[in-house]
């Protein structure tokens, strides 16, 4: 059971109805995180703001696979079990790929520097050598998406830690990070 209060849309304060009238448009269900954060419509719009912003920026397969990879480092259950669910079917990645994922690995080969890349940035908290920026740019990817990799990590970190302080009630199919 949650830790924090999980409200319906009827009970959540008046300020975040909207947008979670705008997450239950877009994507057919509330998930629970969004539910919870919802205590804090600041903190929802904070969250949903740059979710938005960064799905203007690199595809949702990377995108997937990097949330995979963070999620795996801070073993947070929640997005672990989101992530995989939306890594194979709203990104399409296969069983084997999630898998690698989950290890901060890629079985293809320049989204495995990406993916290696944002791994080191959420284990090293940003202290990444100037070899590993070099080693993901070398495999192809622009200034800008480093920058993008980095905050698609920092992303995903934000809603590990609050999913791991609420222990959010998971609303996916459970994959346990310790055990992916």
């Amino acid at each position: 059971m949650a830790r924090l209060p999980i409200p319906t849309p009827d009970t959540a304060p008046a300020a975040a109805r909207p947008l979670l009238d705008a997450v239950n448009a877009k994507l057919g269900v509330i998930p629970n995180m969004f539910r919870l954060i919802a205590n804090s419509p600041a903190g929802l719009e904070a969250v949903l703001g740059l979710n938005g912003a960064l799905g203007k920026t690199l595809d949702v397969k990377t995108r997937e696979r990097i949330a995979l990879a963070v999620a795996a480092v801070n073993g947070c259950d929640y997005c672990m079990s989101a992530h995989t669910y939306l890594g194979l079917n709203l990104a399409k990645l296969d069983e084997a790929e999630v898998a690698a994922n989950r290890l901060g690995r890629s079985n293809d080969a320049k989204a495995d520097a990406a993916i290696g890349f944002a791994r080191k940035v959420a284990e090293a908290r940003g202290k990444v050598s100037g070899a590993d920026v070099s080693a993901v740019k070398l495999a192809g990817y622009t200034d800008a998406q480093v920058v993008e990799i980095v905050l698609v990590v920092a992303e995903n970190f934000l809603t590990n830690l609050v999913n791991n302080v609420a222990e959010t009630d998971i609303d996916f199919p459970v994959v346990t990070a310790r055990a992916a």
